[in-house]
């Protein structure tokens, strides 16, 4: 998804910048186009105006006058017009443009004419004595050794609008689709009063398809790499927390085998000292006994209470293993997620569904790296029991709220369960039904929660498999 958005981004970022460039070269060339137009349209009326001043003197018929010469040194004036006093226009639109010119005192437009393929106009001017007219192709009129787009296969299309006629100067391509550029703009003239209009029509295909591609690629990379990256540094650290977990509950069970340890080898200490007090008493009663058999019973006597004490000073020290560290504020679903995070390969290896459900932000306090310790194991003894079911129907859920002013973290799987003579019992060290374990994880945790005031129990899950409760006390923070 990210890299959806990000590639969609840059390429939108990217045609925009292309479309942006395109607008810009488009104003540009029109701008360029509208200053030439205007030039030629700026010289048509000084020809006349130049004209209307020197009044040339001609003869009737005479093909060679200098007004009849101006085609030479402008190609696009077709041809020139005069009238002298007395003679008349041969046309009427030519008078009424005549008398036009005479009230507004410049040049007017007469016959315009845009359905030959040139397109043609009149201009006139009013002087004395002699009025003139200009016949002036319009294609002529362009100016198209300074013109800056390749007439013919530019996509730009160029028009002079004057009146709803339009002549076409320069085609370009215009279909009706894509992103359209505009340019409207009047010609420099008050005689030739034209409309400059451009039209750039950018299709699909001129988009930078090369760059949105090499752009999608390149965030494909870096976020593969990214991601590449973000996996070692999670199974790194996965690994560092599982290393922490791993020694301090070796450390623990260690505990724990000390602790079965001294418990086990308690009774038979007490036997052995019983047996040899009471020996050394038949001793007693019966003088005849050597004295030596007296100082060995005294030694055997002396060497178990000192075995005694030394077992129950070990003991004394396993069963409060954390007492250096201190009790802190510690949020359950944030433990729960710890322990996902670090048991999630397995989760996914197995095939397991793992959901927290938390219906409130339950805070308590305890100790984090037991509470870590016991939740790791609660979820690592799911998962195996999970394996003894069907793949389809491996469920993990962690259950966590706070009740009765208590924080309470359920872990429920949805594997074989446990059997109702076993229940009781899956709480006592070396007590295990899994074939090569030690029997006493369930027993360390239970003595972890004791010891942070805290309670774990078991019972079954509806319908099928097994649930552990741990409860905690909540801290009371304002």
């Amino acid at each position: 998804m990210l890299w959806l958005v990000l590639s969609a981004l840059g390429c939108v970022l990217l045609a925009h910048s292309e479309l942006t460039q395109l607008r810009e070269a488009f104003e540009t060339d029109a701008r360029i186009s509208h200053r030439l137009l205007s030039q030629r349209a700026v010289q048509h009326e000084a020809v006349l105006a130049t004209l209307a001043l020197l009044q040339p003197k001609a003869q009737p018929g005479d093909a060679d006058a200098v007004e009849q010469r101006l085609s030479s040194v402008y190609p696009q004036i077709l041809s020139v017009q005069r009238r002298d006093p007395g003679e008349n226009w041969p046309s009427a639109s030519l008078v009424d443009a005549e008398n036009t010119s005479r009230q507004t005192r410049h040049a007017v437009l007469a016959n315009l004419d845009f359905s030959a393929q040139r397109g043609r106009y009149q201009l006139v001017l009013a002087a004395q004595p002699s009025s003139f007219a200009l016949l002036i192709d319009v294609y002529a009129s362009v100016p198209w050794n300074d013109w800056s787009m390749p007439v013919q296969s530019s996509p730009v299309r160029v028009t002079l609008v004057q009146a709803g006629k339009a002549f076409v100067v320069q085609p370009g391509r215009v279909t009706g689709s894509g992103w359209r550029f505009e340019f409207h703009k009047h010609l420099a003239s008050v005689s030739q009063p034209f409309d400059v209009v451009a039209v750039r029509e950018v299709g699909w295909s001129e988009l930078p398809w090369g760059l949105m591609a090499v752009w999608t690629s390149l965030m494909a990379a870096v976020l593969a790499g990214l991601s590449a990256w973000q996996r070692q540094r999670s199974a790194r650290r996965r690994a560092e927390e599982l290393l922490r977990v791993g020694q301090v509950a070796r450390l623990n069970t260690l505990g724990e085998l000390a602790a079965g340890m001294a418990h086990e080898l308690n009774q038979p200490l007490t036997a052995i000292l019983a047996n040899t007090q009471a020996a050394k008493r038949l001793l007693q009663d019966d003088p005849d006994e050597m004295p030596a058999a007296l100082q060995a019973m005294d030694q055997a006597v002396a060497q178990a209470r000192r075995a005694a004490e030394v077992l129950a000073r070990l003991r004394r020290t396993v069963e409060q293993p954390n007492v250096a560290e201190p009790s802190q504020v510690v949020d359950l679903a944030q433990v729960a997620r710890n322990a996902l995070d670090l048991l999630e390969p397995e989760c996914k290896r197995r095939g397991v569904t793992v959901a927290i459900v938390a219906k409130h932000p339950a805070q308590v306090l305890a100790e984090r790296v037991a509470l870590e310790q016991i939740v790791h194991n609660l979820m690592t003894n799911a998962l195996q029991a999970l394996d003894l079911v069907a793949a389809t129907e491996r469920q993990l859920t962690i259950h966590i709220e706070v009740a009765s002013g208590m924080g309470v973290l359920q872990v429920a799987d949805t594997g074989p369960g446990i059997a109702p003579d076993t229940l009781p019992h899956v709480f006592e060290p070396f007590f295990t039904t899994r074939e090569g374990g030690l029997g006493l994880g369930l027993s360390l945790c239970e003595t972890l929660a004791t010891g942070m005031g805290g309670q774990l129990r078991a019972h079954a899950n509806a319908p099928r498999g097994a649930v552990f409760t741990l409860t905690l006390p909540t801290a009371h923070t304002p």
